[in-house]
């Protein structure tokens, strides 16, 4: 059951990653390589914008998991 908990946590941390690195438009999240193919074809700033609402999915993913779990138990 614990492990739920850590995947969960695991989506949650890399969600708020996400936003604040969108919010804050931190240079070292958007030249990273695995950023920079989205970067390039799209521009900065919409790449910004869907790094914001996938670390909003994965949060929101993170909280309703959480809620099913606690269901569970």
């Amino acid at each position: 059951m614990g492990m739920h908990y850590l995947i969960q946590g695991i989506f949650a941390l890399v969600g708020l990653l996400a936003i604040l690195a969108s919010a804050f438009n931190w240079d070292w999240f958007f030249q990273s390589q695995n950023t920079r193919f989205i970067v390039s074809n799209v521009g900065r700033k919409q790449a910004r914008l869907f790094y914001a609402l996938l670390g909003i999915l994965m949060i929101a993913t993170a909280i309703y998991f959480f809620l099913e779990v606690q269901k569970i138990s």
